[in-house]
């Protein structure tokens, strides 16, 4: 599954009173693995810009007045997103800015090239009367966001991707495919010579990394915290 990673900054909170898309950024998922490729463009937005939105962001107009137009990307931006699963945080707010991008250029919404999935709504059911902000999740699933103080648009994307892994990392084992790499087949054919390379990997038994092993008693502190003391792996026999 192609996923992309998405968020906007803006002029201001309301596109119906001209406000306008100054920053995008996405990254791009392959079966929930990163391809390490993105988009991200700054954009002139012909306009001023709120102060609230300013203080938000941090981008004054002076210098965006040298970036590229909504209309001089959105070609490209339609083929990045196009056939993909697109993951916003608050999707209403971002999709209602893009699609009025496109009807300025007589183009149709963007849901008719990709499929829109908002992860706030995901965040709310899977924590009621919770905050569910990024940066509330980032806490509360031990993701590193230091580097937030400012929101920017390819930053919050790369975070979002992070946060929506850790919310979803129950789906894994529906679409996880079991690899063994290089290493791990010479590994066996040591460990096993004179056996055929498939019953050699059967019979090898590769051990958990420190850093693996490490991930694991994080994940389950989360399941710890989140299920109130409830975590079954933790429970003493």
């Amino acid at each position: 599954m192609r996923q992309i990673f998405l968020d906007t900054e803006t002029t201001g909170l309301e596109h119906r009173l001209g406000h306008r898309i100054i920053e995008i950024g996405g990254v791009e998922m392959q079966s929930r693995r990163p391809t390490h490729r993105h988009f991200h463009h700054y954009l002139n937005p012909e306009r001023d810009i709120e102060a609230g939105a300013l203080a938000v962001h941090g981008i004054d107009r002076e210098f965006l007045q040298d970036k590229p137009r909504f209309a001089d990307i959105a070609d490209e931006f339609l083929g990045f997103v196009r056939g993909a699963e697109v993951i916003i945080h608050n999707a209403p707010f971002d999709v209602g800015f893009l699609d009025a991008e496109l009807a300025l250029l007589g183009k149709a919404p963007v849901e008719t090239v990709c499929r829109v999935a908002d992860s706030l709504s995901l965040a709310k059911e899977l924590h009621p009367g919770k905050k569910n902000n990024l940066d509330a999740l980032c806490e509360r699933y031990g993701i590193d966001n230091s580097q937030r103080t400012l929101h920017g648009a390819l930053l919050d994307a790369e975070i979002l991707a992070e946060v929506y892994l850790a919310m979803t990392r129950g789906q894994e084992s529906l679409i996880m495919e079991i690899e063994v790499d290089r290493f791990s087949r010479r590994a066996a054919s040591d460990a096993f010579p004179g056996l055929p390379p498939d019953i050699a990997r059967a019979c090898f038994v590769q051990k958990a990394s420190d850093e693996e092993l490490a991930e694991h008693e994080r994940l389950l502190s989360l399941i710890q915290k989140e299920s109130r003391g409830r975590c079954l792996w933790l429970t003493e026999a």
